[in-house]
């Protein structure tokens, strides 16, 4: 494994580590160079309440590794929050750094209702 994600999972496994004592469920981000994912988790771990990506079928047609895809993706998994019954989430970002389509997805995912 190179040094940069080494980092990457240090640094998650640090913001995890504070998620579990907060005892909430947690909206996990993980991204790739194409996609954007992202899940609701129980504060067990054991169970993934709504998630989204760009992989739905809805947006297939589109460009998925951008901006507009991650701001898509924040509303959708807003969206399907709220229809599970979650309304406050710890945001995991998974040792990734706060700018561009993680941001994007943040912030989509407030505007959609998610409180963090």
């Amino acid at each position: 494994m190179n040094v940069k994600k080494q980092a990457r999972l240090r640094r998650a496994r640090k913001t995890r580590a504070k998620i579990s004592q907060l005892n909430v469920n947690r909206l996990c981000v993980f991204r790739t160079p194409r996609h954007i994912y992202a899940q609701i988790i129980s504060p067990s771990g054991a169970e993934v309440l709504a998630s989204a990506s760009t992989l739905d079928k809805s947006l297939r047609g589109t460009a998925t590794g951008n901006v507009a895809a991650a701001t898509k993706i924040g509303a959708m998994i807003a969206e399907r929050a709220k229809a599970a019954g979650v309304s406050k989430v710890a945001f995991d970002r998974a040792g990734y750094n706060y700018h561009g389509r993680v941001k994007a997805l943040a912030e989509a995912a407030r505007e959609g209702g998610l409180e963090f």
